[in-house]
């Protein structure tokens, strides 16, 4: 028996026909394979007999694939991140390229059957498989997750931070010893604390969050981020160094350590990520410790104009015509987190020229804007939106933003203001663009001057947006239709989707919001509507009929144009 014939397998008479192993040295090493019960494909490798990419190449042959080397490639980041990083370790994949539903994904062991069939079934995508060396893939997955890894040098960050505090809310003598409080320095100033409390807010930066929850519970610290609108739950730092966590941010926002048993709130600013960064901070006692809520302010994320709002086209020409009126009052309304001051602000920025004089009165003053002079509310010394507006309108304004409307006072002064040649911007807190005028008149607004100088009303929501990566095609469900009493005919012939969730999108299935508007424009037979007492749903009822779209019909718009899902249009506008 010839040593040719001493050995068997496809992939090893391809690497003797191209003289990439002498047959007896192949005979000793399937030997040498078996006794060590290792395949003799990766016992070649293993011991430098066969290079890898030779063995690439031989293999790729055996199973007529195409072959791949990525010692000098780089994967895109969004296909990266559309396969979990445990799946692509455990598969030793890497994704190469996506056309359409399919996806090209190097194998490093391509007789893995499983690893296709596993990644296609959470991709929903074909596959076409390459052939490349496993010690390709291992390095590629180590180049890729080195940079998105969260393995940050902090003291690098510490170093680049300025951090600058403002003066925070002063409270009472603590009766704690000065030894306890000195404790809680030390322990608020030390360097693991320091470098996790900075992770923290870099995580939230990195992420895109607009909230930080940090909340003490019986057995665990629970840490949360608000990204697009929902709260999604991130490894909970250690107990034990809760007291810690907590002084530190504390520190940092200017707030009395050594006060736990009342509210408190005060601000922090860093840079950090090439940002400037405004932090509002606010403290709550609770059972287990103070629960801190960190809402991050960054400058960077404003629109700088009314048509970076992505609004649909009749509620941006509508709100356009609106704002640049000479005099008259715009109100904005929806609830707590609706995006109403990002609003307002892309309208300043918008208007903000040299020869404008626009003052503002806000509670807080949450983006400080080049150009505008912004007055922040303050109840302790008397200074509430009433007395302030009184004092704006001796500072001879053009444009006046007033940060809510909370009283009859002040609803009068702004009305006033708006009748007696300013621009006056507001918010309320009402469900729909006609509750405002029926709120104002509630407040005791007396209906003419409303009626006189009322340019527009209007409500908004912010709706979550599929995430592009994950999205996958829905059906409508007939019975929601009909809860929801919702023409079917809407979504003929539309192709709607759904969420699924990836790690680009945390898993929400959702990435990023868009804003929706309902902008009622009061024209001659709306200011008859408020002069005779009209209900809201009176108001709205005319309003529609002369075009008016409804935050529901907006939502249904988004649905039919892919952008969200219609759970997600529903939870918003509440089917209204």
């Amino acid at each position: 028996m010839s040593n040719i014939a001493a050995y068997s397998g496809k992939i090893s008479d391809i690497l003797v026909r191209n003289h990439l192993i002498d047959a007896k040295d192949l005979v000793k090493a399937t030997d040498d394979a078996k006794s060590s019960g290792v395949a003799i494909e990766k016992f070649l490798v293993q011991s430098s007999i066969v290079p890898a990419e030779n063995m690439t190449l031989a293999i790729s042959e055996y199973l007529d694939m195409a072959p791949i080397c990525l010692s000098h490639f780089t994967p895109d980041s969004t296909l990266v991140e559309l396969i979990p990083r445990d799946l692509l370790k455990r598969n030793m994949a890497i994704p190469v390229a996506k056309t359409l539903k399919n996806l090209t994904l190097a194998l490093g062991d391509p007789f893995n059957i499983v690893a296709v069939d596993e990644i296609q079934a959470y991709t929903g995508m074909s596959i076409t498989p390459l052939v490349t060396s496993e010690k390709d893939i291992v390095d590629t997955l180590e180049r890729c997750y080195a940079e998105t890894d969260d393995n940050i040098d902090m003291q690098a960050i510490l170093e680049q931070a300025d951090t600058d505090f403002e003066i925070g809310h002063e409270s009472e003598e603590d009766p704690e010893s000065k030894e306890s409080i000195e404790a809680m320095l030390q322990s608020a100033e030390g360097a693991p604390v320091i470098r996790m409390v900075n992770m923290m807010l870099l995580e939230a930066l990195r992420t895109g969050a607009s909230d930080i929850h940090v909340e003490p519970q019986e057995r665990v610290f629970r840490l949360r981020y608000r990204i697009d609108g929902a709260l999604i739950e991130s490894p909970s730092p250690p107990k034990a160094l809760q007291g810690a966590i907590i002084s530190r941010m504390k520190l940092m926002s200017g707030m009395d350590i050594a006060e736990r048993r009342i509210p408190q709130d005060g601000r922090i600013k860093i840079r950090a990520l090439g940002k400037e960064i405004d932090l509002r901070v606010n403290t709550l006692p609770s059972v287990f410790g103070e629960k801190i809520v960190l809402r991050i302010l960054d400058k960077t994320a404003l629109f700088p104009n009314l048509a970076a709002l992505g609004l649909d086209e009749e509620a941006y020409r509508t709100m356009r015509h609106g704002i640049v009126s000479p005099n008259g009052i715009i109100l904005v309304t929806g609830p707590t987190g609706s995006g109403k001051t990002t609003t307002l602000y892309s309208c300043l920025q918008e208007l903000n020229e040299p020869s404008v004089n626009i003052v503002t009165c806000e509670d807080p003053v949450e983006y400080q804007l080049p150009g505008i002079n912004q007055v922040q509310i303050n109840s302790y010394v008397g200074l509430n939106f009433s007395t302030a507006l009184r004092s704006v309108l001796r500072q001879s304004p053009d444009i006046i933003l007033v940060g809510e409307i909370r009283d009859s006072e002040t609803g009068e002064i702004a009305i006033k203001a708006a009748l007696t040649g300013h621009l006056v911007l507001s918010t309320l807190h009402t469900n729909d663009a006609a509750g405002a005028i029926t709120r104002m008149i509630d407040m005791g607004v007396e209906p003419s001057l409303l009626a006189s100088s009322l340019i527009l009303a209007q409500a908004q929501r912010l709706i979550r947006k599929l995430c592009p990566a994950c999205r996958m095609e829905g059906k409508i469900d007939p019975e929601t239709l009909a809860n929801y009493r919702i023409d079917p005919d809407f979504f003929k012939d539309a192709h709607v989707y759904d969420s699924r969730g990836c790690p680009k999108c945390h898993n929400t299935g959702f990435k990023g919001r868009a804003a929706i508007m309902e902008v009622l424009p009061v024209d001659r037979e709306l200011r008859s509507n408020i002069l005779q007492g009209l209900s809201a749903k009176e108001i709205a009822a005319t309003a529609i009929r002369k075009g008016m779209l409804t935050l529901k019909d907006i939502g249904l718009i988004k649905v039919r144009d892919g952008i969200t899902s219609l759970d997600a249009a529903l939870q918003v506008t509440g089917g209204d």
